[in-house]
């Protein structure tokens, strides 16, 4: 069952200060939390580059909305990678994401670690006297939080300690460009470039000079709609169908609809949009193959037609997996990886990724790059023991681990890379994002060099008659890479600042802490409410308690011998409404990844909060 670790006045806990380098969107005033007592203060500790953070700011637009004269959010932004928690880049992904309430820039973890977090992101409830009630780590809380907040707002209205009204928000200026943080781009058989237009929600058709706009499919707002006058949400990935497949189809492009957990389909020659595949909402558990519309898809980031699978490869960043869509028979499936985050080569249904970001297939290879391990990696067909596909590691070694190295493959270091593309000469190319340059692996050298640097945010590459195009996209624009000068970059290795948690050899005792929100209890009428799975990595680390199991406590035994590591905690819990006649049910779900260094005299627990108080 899960543990309930209810909070008794006694036990109540000052909400510690606010503390980093800069605040945006105050007009740089920074916030202390006394100025906000009589308001409702809810933290979100997030990462640019984290896909569920991203995910919980989309969940949390609504609560702000319900509640504005209540409710006041602050982002607190707790980097993962160095370049994450640099002024330009925290700059440009509140613009980007458009974060509408203040935001404190946390680089070296201070507030992370004044409140304990472990996870991106954590979500952390303030009431009007200044004491934490609720934390809730993952995504996938909104309807959660909706109810505690409603409590709050009762209690505090009744004792008179509420607040209404006066928000500290004030909107950052965003200049005005033709294209808002573009983030893919392929070419089309007449020479021109379709590009998504990330930020404007839309996708455009280029020029062959890269700049012109011939015309837009989207009118610049945030939506769904088909049709005509089409609508996108935070549109990534593109790829062209092959013309045999478009006729039978019925479109020629396909599109990667992130933030609305769609695939597009755009027919060039008539203009119109359709939904070819997703429901529009998030997969969180559950079925993920069968007819293309009826399946949830999460956060589908990149697209490519692969040959060899016989469809469009699909990118799904959000569970860290890669999806099968196939237009002609008009269904959705897995093909590859199990949604546990992490970089394990092998067999295509066993493999893990994180957060794959960019596709490019030639005939016999899908190359791709997982942004949240900073590694290359390539699918084969046919290759296995069993025969199917493989997954092999080209450059990357695990989640924590990043840097700007070239040299051997198996030594360069890459720092979150969102786009590859092949070039003529079979080499790849690799939009290495947060170092903000373009790199190349060299197969048959099994070495990397850099071709260019200081470039804003490169996110995607496209080959067009030979020539490398870079989609730079906090620079907001398209321009050429030079192929034939290349530089040898020796970069230090970096790791994750994220302080470890310090843990004692031998046994330790692991507790998921889960309370259902107000009004829900756990749901157990179909078997066990809870689940959790832990492994460790490296497996050394963990002599005892690996595996899956139904208890959200359990005891396990670390090595003696092995220093630091990363426990891997998977837990998940399902909960329904107490008191409906028809009762809405779901699933709350989260992993950890938490570092770990092993000391005599560390701690023999480790609690994790999934959500509670």
């Amino acid at each position: 069952m899960a543990t309930v670790r209810p909070v008794r006045p006694s036990a109540r806990v000052r909400a510690p200060e606010l503390t980093g380098d800069r605040w945006l969107n105050t007009g740089g005033r920074p916030l202390r939390l006394a100025e906000l007592r009589g308001r409702i203060v809810l933290l979100d500790f997030w990462t640019s580059g984290c896909i569920n953070c991203l995910h919980a700011l989309d969940e949390l637009r609504p609560l702000e909305r319900e509640f504005a004269d209540v409710l006041v959010t602050i982002g607190v932004h707790s980097p993962k990678f160095r370049h994450e928690g640099e002024a330009a880049a925290i700059d440009a992904a509140v613009r980007r994401h458009d974060v509408h309430h203040p935001v404190l820039n946390d680089p070296d973890l201070t507030t992370w670690q004044q409140y304990a977090v472990k996870a991106w992101p954590t979500l952390v409830l303030v009431d009007p006297e200044g004491y934490v009630v609720h934390v809730a780590a993952g995504e996938g809380h909104a309807d959660a939080l909706r109810r505690v907040i409603t409590e709050l707002v009762a209690e505090h209205e009744r004792r008179g300690t509420l607040r209404r009204g006066g928000s500290p928000y004030v909107a950052t200026r965003d200049d005005s460009t033709e294209l808002r943080f573009p983030s893919k781009a392929v070419p089309t058989a007449e020479g021109t470039l379709l590009v998504a237009d990330t930020g404007h929600h839309r996708v455009v058709e280029l020029a062959a000079d890269g700049r012109t706009v011939l015309r837009a499919f989207g009118d610049g707002t945030r939506g769904d709609t088909d049709g005509l006058a089409p609508r996108f949400a935070e549109p990534s990935g593109i790829a062209v169908l092959p013309p045999e497949v478009a006729v039978r189809v019925g479109y020629s492009v396909v599109v990667a609809d992130t933030a609305g957990h769609r695939l597009r389909g755009i027919d060039l020659a008539t203009g119109t949009v359709t939904t070819v595949a997703g429901t529009g909402r998030q997969w969180r558990t559950g079925p993920d193959a069968g007819p293309a519309r009826d399946v949830d898809l999460t956060s589908p980031w990149d697209v490519a037609w692969w040959q060899p699978a016989g469809g469009v490869v699909v990118a799904m960043a959000g569970n860290h997996t890669l999806g099968l869509f196939d237009p002609v028979a008009d269904t959705v499936a897995r093909f590859a990886g199990t949604t546990v985050e992490g970089l394990r080569d092998g067999a295509a249904g066993s493999a893990f990724f994180a957060q794959t970001s960019g596709l490019a297939a030639t005939d016999d290879r899908l190359w791709l790059v997982d942004a949240e391990t900073s590694a290359l990696r390539w699918m084969r067909p046919g290759d296995g023991a069993q025969g199917g596909f493989t997954v092999h590691t080209a450059v990357g070694t695990d989640l924590f681990t990043f840097g700007h190295a070239d040299g051997p493959a198996d030594a360069a270091l890459l720092q979150h890379p969102l786009g590859v593309a092949v070039l003529p000469d079979g080499s790849v190319a690799i939009a290495d994002t947060y170092n903000g340059a373009v790199r190349r692996y060299d197969p048959a050298t099994n070495t990397v060099n850099t071709l260019a640097r200081d470039l804003a945010e490169p996110s995607g590459l496209v080959v067009r008659d030979g020539e490398l195009l870079v989609v730079e996209s906090a620079a907001h624009q398209i321009r050429p890479v030079p192929t034939g000068d290349t530089a040898v970059i020796d970069g230090q290795r970096q790791v994750v600042r994220r302080p470890p948690t310090v843990l004692a050899p031998g046994e330790l005792d692991l507790t998921v802490v889960f309370v259902p929100p107000p009004g829900e209890k756990l749901d157990d009428r179909y078997g066990p409410a809870t689940r959790l799975e832990v492994t460790a990595a490296p497996p050394e680390l963990l002599v005892e308690g690996a595996g899956g199991g139904t208890e959200l406590t359990r005891r396990l035994r670390l090595a003696g011998d092995v220093r630091e590591g990363v426990l891997q905690v998977v837990a998940q819990a399902a909960s329904c409404d107490v008191t409906a006649e028809h009762p809405a049910c779901r699933v709350t779900r989260q992993d950890w990844g938490v570092p770990v260094r092993i000391e005599p005299g560390g701690a023999p627990v480790l609690e994790l909060v999934m959500a509670g108080s």
